[in-house]
């Protein structure tokens, strides 16, 4: 009897092993699917997502074209000036670009050596703090576990190696999974 109940307990927990994150996937591209789809109200479901994916598309067209790229940095220098709305707009401007632009920021992974005993991986952000008067450092980004947060530390040039043979999202892949993700070449 006893047998059985063990055998039904490691059955269920295979089974949360599988279905946990089939379901947490699945539940998260449906929600961003209805947010998205909702943000133009349209009565046929899937129509919305599709007319917000052609406005960004044709924003995207319009802010490359020679004759409204003006516009856009115009618009781009009013907001500029706004004090909060500054702060909160190249924000979120600079976090886009690091992901998708001509600039991408976490394209170089690296190993830091924090102690004689202790590294970290990280993402070299800037390769030049003379700026901040500080020639022989340089930005290094630690992504946090099981979180969209993260630390910036300046860190001695002669601590940070590059990640050679590693792709970058399998490097981000393995600090944001605690380290469970394996790191292939």
């Amino acid at each position: 009897m006893k047998f059985t109940y063990h055998r039904i307990l490691s059955y269920f927990l295979r089974g949360l092993l599988v279905l946990t994150p089939l379901a947490v996937t699945a539940y998260v591209i449906y929600a961003i699917f209805v947010f998205l789809d909702g943000l133009i109200p349209v009565p046929i479901p899937g129509i919305g997502i599709l007319m917000v994916i052609g406005l960004i598309t044709f924003a995207g067209y319009m802010a490359s074209l020679f004759f409204t790229k003006p516009l856009f940095e115009w618009f781009e220098r009013a907001v500029f000036k706004i004090p909060l709305v500054n702060l909160l707009y190249t924000s979120i401007k600079d976090l886009m670009s690091a992901f998708v632009g001509d600039k991408k920021k976490f394209s170089s992974p690296v190993i830091v050596q924090m102690s004689e005993s202790v590294s970290r991986l990280g993402f070299l952000t800037q390769d030049n703090l003379d700026v901040i008067g500080q020639q022989d450092m340089v930005a290094v980004y630690f992504p946090h576990s099981y979180n969209v947060s993260g630390n910036v530390f300046l860190v001695k040039r002669e601590n940070v190696s590059p990640l050679k043979g590693v792709k970058s999202s399998d490097v981000m892949k393995f600090m944001v999974s605690g380290g469970v993700s394996p790191l292939e070449h």
